[in-house]
């Protein structure tokens, strides 16, 4: 690869990273990789390679015009970007995509020319979805009906993941998400977003048989075989679903026969393009007691975290609850107990479950005063305060910088770097919105407060020097408002 297409890409990326949100532009365009940059007379080729033919078509709904765009200006002169979908390593897993990978799909699209012959007529004569039965492995184990996309609060803390569950169940099996392994801690939306995906996939009949259920019931109907020498019909019956969906997978940890058969199944799944989705409390590499080889099987097609909600996030899943249950809540007790409740979605719509309660049983109004008395054992202690303002005095007195130059427009980078450093920072310091401390920086959007944060935390994982200093800065953060 020439030195010139790969200064043009970082000039191109560079670009990209100022008008994507932070967790768009790691998922989107850093897997990305330049591969040539052919001119031919006036007119110039970039031929990007992608890691899976999902990425085409995002890019391709998403991003067609934005890169189109940032390769002219780039270049300077009339430009066209190819895709090339890589070449899946076979050691590692089956290869699904039927295309060659050195078929290549150009950027912009003629217009009248987004598919082939066929699939336009599948988009003028759509199939009538029909609604699909869910078969369970356990009766007293079903769906939760309000566990659909509609009811999840999509926000910074689970964009990634909610992004990839939905495009899993309007294609079970036929993207590159397969497996599927959603984790984070406990109370923070994954068991309803992955019962959103057989939800869906059931509405709207875009696969067959689909099966929920814990790995704790999965191994005790293994065990039940056993007993029952009924092994064979155990694994027909799992061998058989379209839409595969398993919850607290670290509970297979130290079972060897269950995670023997669950790989022998999964493996089959697989190979036949079925879906397979997963559920942890951890990421892959910190479950205990895993087998390499299933492991290996877990990280085969996307893990995505989901983390704690946000302050905005938080007062949105309140809203949007309290719309579902068709009650009014002052807006100042949103903000209130969003503030107070910070630890998982789980307690924060549990304490507005308690408020609505209470308020009825008492006939009481629900306002701030109310919501206190209501909440007292719940709340945590509200956190000292400490303003943005002095966080940018902090900084730039570490780093001999004036506050001022911080919220410039200067690019320079010293001062890039502590203006990152100072975003992210207020950004841990405080519960104000990203447009708040954005506002308090020059007047930049949330978007640039986002990607800030990504690439403070991105170079404090590779870069132990630069850690030190932030630490260093949040240990004198914290003693100032302790």
């Amino acid at each position: 690869m020439s030195s010139s297409v790969q200064s043009v890409w970082a000039r191109c990326l560079d670009s990209v990273s100022r008008e994507v949100s932070g967790i768009a532009f790691q998922t989107w365009f850093q897997p990305l990789q330049p591969v040539s940059l052919k001119q031919e007379g006036d007119r110039v080729e970039l031929l990007i390679e992608l890691p899976s033919r999902f990425y085409h078509e995002w890019l391709d709904q998403h991003y067609t015009k934005l890169l189109h765009d940032t390769v002219n200006g780039v270049v300077g002169r009339a430009a066209t970007v190819a895709y090339r979908i890589a070449d899946r390593d076979e050691t590692q897993a089956p290869r699904h995509e039927t295309e060659d990978a050195a078929v290549v799909r150009r950027l912009p699209p003629s217009p009248g020319r987004n598919g082939s012959k066929k699939r336009q007529e599948r988009v003028q004569n759509p199939v009538e979805p029909r609604p699909v039965p869910v078969q369970y492995a356990y009766a007293e184990h079903p769906l939760q009906k309000n566990y659909t996309f509609d009811t999840f609060v999509e926000g910074d803390c689970n964009r990634l993941a909610r992004s990839a569950a939905l495009a899993i169940a309007q294609r079970p099996g036929q993207t590159s998400f397969n497996p599927f392994l959603v984790y984070g801690g406990v109370g923070l939306g994954k068991t309803h977003l992955v019962q959103a995906i057989a939800n869906y996939a059931r509405t709207h009949g875009t696969t067959q048989k689909i099966v929920y259920l814990s790995s704790e019931q999965f191994t005790a109907e293994f065990v039940r075989s056993v007993k029952n020498h009924s092994i064979a019909e155990f694994t027909r019956y799992y061998r058989q679903t379209d839409l595969l969906i398993v919850d607290d997978v670290q509970f297979f940890g130290g079972k060897e026969k269950t995670q023997e058969e669950f790989f022998h199944i999964f493996n089959d799944l697989h190979q036949r393009n079925k879906q397979v989705v997963l559920c942890a409390d951890r990421p892959p590499r910190e479950i205990a007691g895993i087998e390499e080889r299933l492991l290996s099987r877990f990280q085969w097609g996307l893990s995505a975290d989901v983390q704690a909600p946000d302050l905005e996030t938080r007062m949105a899943i309140l809203r949007k609850k309290a719309a579902l249950s068709g009650l009014v809540v002052p807006e100042e007790v949103i903000d209130f107990v969003a503030q107070r409740i910070r630890s998982n979605i789980r307690e924060l719509e549990g304490a507005l479950t308690r408020l609505f309660a209470h308020a009825k049983l008492q006939n009481r109004t629900i306002d701030l005063a109310f919501a206190y008395e209501a909440l007292s054992d719940l709340l945590q202690e509200s956190p000292k305060h400490v303003e943005i303002e002095d966080i940018q005095r902090m900084v730039a007195d570490f780093y001999h910088l004036s506050p001022a130059l911080i919220c410039s427009r200067s690019r320079k980078r010293e001062i890039v770097n502590a203006r990152q450093v100072a975003i992210y920072l207020a950004k841990q310091f405080t519960t104000y919105t990203l447009e708040y401390i954005g506002n308090f920086f020059g007047g930049r959007d949330h978007s640039t407060v986002i990607h800030s944060c990504t690439m403070v935390e991105n170079r404090m994982d590779v870069e132990p020097a630069f850690a030190d200093e932030v630490n260093r800065l949040r240990r004198s953060i914290n003693g100032a408002i302790s």
